[in-house]
């Protein structure tokens, strides 16, 4: 949990998510349904944006590992 709270990707999607909220919460407080439905809507759609990058780049991460041990196990092999 530790890395996660030093990932600047969680603070910049944390910092999206509340200012949705923010967003929807100033719509429901003045009465502006479109206000109120595009808060909730935005704080949805930056959730499922950093679940995505956070997905890629775990799939770099994973990939270069992969490709790291094929290179030690060729050198090792030579």
């Amino acid at each position: 949990m530790r890395n996660k709270l030093l990932s600047r990707k969680f603070w910049v999607m944390l910092a999206a998510v509340l200012g949705s909220l923010g967003t929807g919460i100033s719509g429901i407080i003045v009465g502006n349904q479109t206000l109120a439905i595009v808060g909730s809507c935005l704080t949805v759609i930056s959730a499922a944006i950093y679940a995505g990058v956070e997905a890629y780049c775990d799939g770099k991460s994973i990939e270069a590992n992969a490709n790291t041990d094929e290179e030690s196990t060729i050198g090792f092999l030579e």
